[in-house]
């Protein structure tokens, strides 16, 4: 029998390998099959929004700037270099394409140098040293496309985490806003606490004059008293509230929770309505749900790594080098030798290791579509959500707007009346509630009207920079 040389051997293997891979190799998902598995997990969408009737424009960037407020910008920029959360996820994104660098790393050889010096003293002899050096490269054929597969997983899951970073972005400028817009709107609720103390100073004054000419009874100046006081404990109560919300923003934007930040006393002006485009561009532009598509593109090259490494595979190795027992003759020719070898490892038993492994993969795709369903079904809610409140917090700031004239006009002719003894005390106090009671709620009215615009921004996955501002994207 003759026998085949071990060239012809390693081409032999490698030949018959090639015709089997033609058969039984995986491909990488491409983008198009995981756009349809995780289309296919959607409800059918409609091609215009239900909360709103009107067509609305293209989805703007730069809603930060809208509001035109030179401090929030500042304060938004810092957070996105201080913010602990922020910093951690950045690393987290350069965690992830590392990992991706990694994984594709056995695509290419593993070469590596190799020395070794050795002495032999026999107890009677004279002895002698031996010196070798040496280069070694070893190669698994990646003739299932199981490697390119596991790669190509590693760079999806760090397109996930780096889409997941922007949309952390956005959320920290909205919160930075919202916290903003909450102290500043804390401030009028302090104004109006202190109006609230300052006319009921005044009416007890006046009751107290009246009880002393009998005008007035006792009843009367108790009932002075207690408003005065309920409405001193509302006071420092929105204090302390304007104090905790600053502390929250200071902690935000990674200063020192100090509460000494300063801010404007008027809240900025409601910016028109943003565009929203249409539903299914929601899909293509908000980061959280292409992190979640992302994750369905790596959980299933994840399963097919699974579905290969049940297949043989093929590791080529090869060294070259030299030994003597002469430091100086190491390099001769005639002491470098080189050897090229071949192993198959084909699997045979394992105990369902292998199939268990498919399995659990199989249910990790499972799992990353329903998420990803999940996370487009939140977003289409956000939006139209959104949507409709703007609408009626439009609506309703009408209503409050002209309740806070009437009862402007009403506290005015009711003091009128009482100081001419027509209305009793009781009367003049149940007005003074209702107009500054309409006055706090059309100042929470407003800053929600702010918050909306955020909502709705955020919601649509606009870009809060402006088109001259840098992205703050970690790239591979």
């Amino acid at each position: 029998m003759r026998i085949m040389k071990r060239p012809q051997l390693v081409m032999t293997v490698l030949a018959s390998t090639l015709v089997l891979s033609a058969c039984a190799s995986v491909q990488p998902a491409t983008d198009s099959e995981t756009a349809n598995i995780s289309a296919a997990s959607l409800p059918p969408v409609p091609t215009s929004w239900t909360a709103v009737r009107e067509k609305i424009g293209d989805v703007k960037v730069g809603w930060i700037a809208e509001f035109n407020d030179p401090l929030l910008t500042k304060l938004v920029d810092e957070a996105l270099r201080n913010n602990r959360n922020l910093q951690a996820a950045a690393a987290n994104v350069r965690r992830s394409w590392a990992l991706a660098k990694q994984a594709g790393s056995p695509l290419l050889p593993s070469i590596d140098a190799t020395g070794s010096v050795g002495r032999k003293q026999p107890f009677e002899n004279s002895g002698s040293s031996s010196f070798a050096v040496g280069i070694q490269a070893s190669y698994e054929i990646d003739i299932w496309n199981r490697i390119e597969a596991g790669q190509q997983a590693a760079f999806d899951s760090a397109r996930a985490a780096e889409a997941n970073y922007i949309f952390s972005q956005y959320s920290i400028a909205a919160a930075v806003a919202q916290n903003y817009f909450l102290v500043i709107e804390s401030d009028g609720q302090i104004e109006v606490a202190q109006n609230i103390v300052d006319a009921l100073i005044e009416i007890r004054r006046i009751v107290g004059l009246r009880y002393r000419y009998g005008f007035a009874s006792a009843y009367d100046v108790s009932l002075a008293e207690s408003d005065l006081a309920s409405a001193v404990d509302t006071l420092e109560t929105a204090k302390n509230g304007r104090r905790e919300v600053l502390r929250a923003l200071e902690a935000l934007i990674g200063r020192y929770p100090s509460a000494n930040l300063e801010t404007p006393r008027i809240l900025p002006l409601n910016p028109d309505l943003p565009g929203a485009g249409i539903p299914s561009e929601l899909l293509k532009r908000r980061p959280d749900i292409i992190a979640a598509e992302r994750s369905v593109a790596a959980a299933i090259n994840s399963r097919k790594v699974s579905e290969a490494a049940r297949l043989p595979s093929i590791v080529l190795s090869s060294t070259l080098g030299g030994a003597s027992n002469e430091l100086e003759n190491i390099l001769n020719p005639a002491n470098i030798a080189w050897t090229l070898a071949s192993n198959v490892l084909a699997p045979i038993f394992d105990g369902g290791a292998r199939d268990a492994q498919v399995e659990i993969s199989e249910a990790d795709v499972d799992a990353a579509v329903a998420i990803y369903a999940d996370t487009a079904i939140n977003a289409f809610t956000e939006v139209e959500t959104a949507l409709d409140r703007g609408v009626s917090l439009r609506k309703r700031r009408i209503a409050l707007e002209k309740g806070v004239a009437e009862t402007d006009n009403a506290l005015r002719l009711s003091i009128l009346q009482y100081k001419e003894g027509e209305i009793d005390l009781i009367d003049i106090l149940s007005i003074q509630q209702r107009v500054f009671g309409a006055q706090s709620n059309l100042l929470a009215l407003k800053r929600a009207q702010l918050e909306q615009y955020l909502e709705i921004s955020l919601a649509l996955g606009g870009d809060w920079r402006t088109s001259n501002q840098p992205a703050e994207i970690v790239s591979e």
